[in-house]
């Protein structure tokens, strides 16, 4: 542990426990911000995306008109190379555990492309059947992001809407079950490393 101060983690929980979401800027150092994003790029050259749907490995369905995204899940035993990323996220889950009592026990995380055109309607990262998410979490990975290029994630509060802009670097923590949320529809390419907190493991397969 220790990636970060227990200062700096704490004003973060307390937001995320009485608003239900923290904007967090520069949550990553420079030099893992680049570590992720040409992972990420290399893997889109690769083609290694896929096109995402809704609904998890038994009842899979691609809906264009409502998200327009292509993703890549990722493995911590596979993708060795985003190591770094992985242990900020179990020192997520171990801080949250400790000043939130969430118990949580796993993760799940995967690299998401937005291309040109394509967004997500409004929803919550929970369905019938599976709502063991707990904590979404969104990564920025879009370099010289510009006002003009959309993309921005729109939550839904009771006091009104909140856009938040894609930048590079920046983390995003919603309660998964309460915020209802929306990714704008884009007009450049739109990366991100795109994830939750469970508080059982998956054992249903994957939610896209």
């Amino acid at each position: 542990m220790g990636y970060h101060m227990p200062k700096v983690w704490l004003q973060w929980v307390d937001q995320l426990s009485e608003k239900g979401y923290v904007i967090i800027d520069n949550f990553v150092t420079y030099e893992d911000y680049l570590l992720i994003r040409n992972f990420f790029l290399a893997k889109l050259e690769s083609e290694a995306f896929k096109k995402a749907g809704i609904g998890t490995s038994g009842d899979f369905t691609v809906i264009n008109d409502l998200r327009g995204d292509f993703i890549y899940w990722l493995e911590r035993s596979r993708d060795k190379e985003l190591n770094v990323a992985f242990d900020v996220v179990e020192e997520l889950v171990f801080v949250l555990n400790r000043y939130c009592y969430l118990s949580l026990s796993g993760y799940e995380f995967h690299l998401a492309h937005y291309p040109a055109g394509a967004g997500y309607q409004r929803h919550l990262d929970q369905f019938k059947g599976r709502n063991n998410r707990m904590i979404s979490c969104v990564l920025y990975l879009n370099k010289d992001w510009v006002p003009e290029q959309g993309g921005e994630l729109k939550i839904y509060l009771p006091e009104g809407e909140l856009l938040v802009e894609p930048l590079a670097g920046r983390m995003v923590l919603f309660k998964s079950a309460e915020i209802e949320h929306e990714v704008m529809a884009t007009t450049a390419n739109r990366y991100s490393l795109t994830g939750w907190l469970l508080y059982k493991q998956p054992g249903l397969g994957l939610l896209t």
